[in-house]
């Protein structure tokens, strides 16, 4: 006969049932509530037709004014450019917001096509020797893009406020950590395209170089001829633009923080391309041409404002990273020692961790694959395979918000047009190596196309180098920490 379990033992059964069951609920209301958050899609609506109506910043041309100077034997001062995204400095010329972001994709492309080429370029076995500047005889029309450029295309780029030649000018510079030399168009120009700011004059410069052939600076670049003992430069971009000109030196001034004398940079006489509105670019890749080499700096980091805004942040060199960064390791392609490569691991949707294998993520033996971190992308690109099951993973956290058809490379779109202010979406994570994690804001990978309540999932599979683009870094203090070989990302610190 079964007995009857004593009254105190019936007590802790119990007990250990509602605890169980306390426990179970607790984990599934902490689950749900690290798998959303809240999206503010009526104030992201607002800025895309802010967009169109609000005034540039007029920003006054004004010398440079040093009050350092820098060496490239003492770089302890930390050196400063404002930072601004293109809007900012000129109104998009664009009927409407989906023009405007098609303009921004198709640019966007242009730059993936650009960082392939040069990947693509290293592993080709060709060498330096190889490679001389196109001839005269190539005509612009060849080079050019069927597509209209630079500002009436409103691509996504990112300004930095430069300062040239003593006494120094600012112009506005493309940022980009996928090239190494800096460049600027210069007087007199056999073909250049229209920018903010006056062109340059080398001759108004006094500390203004030409770099000679036999100099080390001239055996760096990637394509070089000489003339009349003058090194020549030539940088081809994936979309067929390119800059040709005089490899030179000069001084580079950072607004009131300081400058730094005998800076390469190329002062390009024939110019084609979707760089409207630039006066140049800003090279930041891991390269002696490039600005961080040349300075020896032991970090630089950015913050990109929302692109849409008319805001500014900074690009400071020399900075130690905020204290509060998620850090991840940089790594190495020994292939190719330009860009920056970063150790991710995988991708956390909805707070459940994707069933990706690391290798997906990392260089392979012929120096392929691999993430890098990128400035001048803005849609990151990820391996078909982690794009897949990022898209499927977010497809079904998010099976209850309105489904809408695709968007150019978007495949995943919704419809938040009935939306009055704010909606719950699936959250979205980097990992890394180093088991910490990069939690995305709703606003780094749901992106407005059409300024009327549609949004995209700010993502596209590739079969190449994947790449994370400037949408997602956005509003987070992007370190690179050279000394230490890390990244580090720290969010609302612009």
């Amino acid at each position: 006969m079964a007995q009857t379990p004593s009254p105190i033992l019936s007590f802790f059964l119990v007990l250990a049932l509602l605890l169980s069951f306390t426990s179970v609920s607790n984990s599934i209301r902490d689950h749900q509530h690290n798998s959303y958050q809240i999206f503010d899609v009526s104030a992201v609506i607002q800025k895309t037709h802010q967009v169109f109506t609000q005034t540039p910043q007029a920003q006054q041309e004004e010398e440079a004014k040093p009050t350092i100077t820098a060496t490239a034997q003492h770089n302890s001062s930390v050196l400063s450019f404002s930072l601004h995204p293109r809007a900012s400095v000129k109104k998009p010329q664009h009927k409407d917001y989906s023009s405007l972001t098609r303009a921004r994709i198709a640019r966007d492309s242009a730059q993936v096509n650009s960082l392939n080429s040069k990947l693509e370029f290293a592993l080709s076995g060709y060498t330096q020797a190889d490679l001389k500047p196109v001839p005269t005889a190539v005509q612009p029309e060849d080079l050019e893009t069927p597509l209209t450029s630079g500002v009436s295309q409103g691509s996504g780029e990112y300004f930095a406020r430069m300062g040239v030649g003593r006494p120094g000018r600012s112009y506005y510079m493309v940022i980009d950590t996928g090239s190494d030399l800096s460049w600027l168009q210069c007087q007199p120009c056999a073909d250049c395209y229209q920018q903010t700011d006056p062109m340059f004059d080398p001759s108004s410069s006094s500390t203004y170089r030409t770099v000679s052939c036999s100099a080390q600076e001239c055996s760096q670049l990637q394509i070089s001829g000489c003339s009349d003992g003058k090194c020549i430069y030539q940088i081809n971009y994936g979309d067929g633009s390119y800059t040709m000109g005089d490899l030179a030196t000069d001084t580079v001034s950072f607004g009131n923080s300081g400058s730094v004398s005998d800076v390469p940079i190329g002062c390009g006489h024939d110019n084609v391309g979707l760089f409207v509105g630039a006066a140049g670019l800003v090279g930041l890749a891991r390269a002696p041409l490039s600005l961080p080499g040349r300075l020896r700096a032991t970090s630089f980091s950015y913050c990109l404002v929302n692109r849409d805004s008319s805001s500014s942040s900074t690009l400071d060199f020399n900075s130690a990273p905020p204290g509060d960064s998620v850090f991840a390791s940089m790594v190495r392609n020994p292939k190719l020692d330009l860009f920056y490569y970063l150790d991710m691991v995988g991708i956390n949707v909805g707070g459940e961790t994707l069933s990706i294998p690391a290798s997906v993520f990392q260089v392979d033996g012929n120096g392929r694959g691999g993430v890098i971190v990128d400035s001048g992308t803005a849609v990151t690109r990820l391996n078909t395979q982690a794009y897949n099951a990022l898209r499927d993973a977010f497809k079904k956290y998010a099976s209850d918000l309105p489904s809408s058809s695709g968007f150019s490379l978007f495949d995943t779109c919704y419809d938040f047009s009935s939306v009055g202010g704010s909606v719950r979406v699936p959250t979205v994570s980097f990992l890394f190596a180093s088991g910490k994690r990069l939690s995305l804001k709703p606003s780094n990978y749901l992106v407005p196309v059409d300024g009327r309540g549609k949004f995209c999932l700010a993502f596209a599979p590739t079969s190449s180098l994947s790449i994370i683009g400037n949408v997602q870094q956005q509003g987070t203090r992007v370190s690179f920490d050279l000394a230490n070989r890390q990244f580090g990302f720290s969010p609302n610190k612009c």
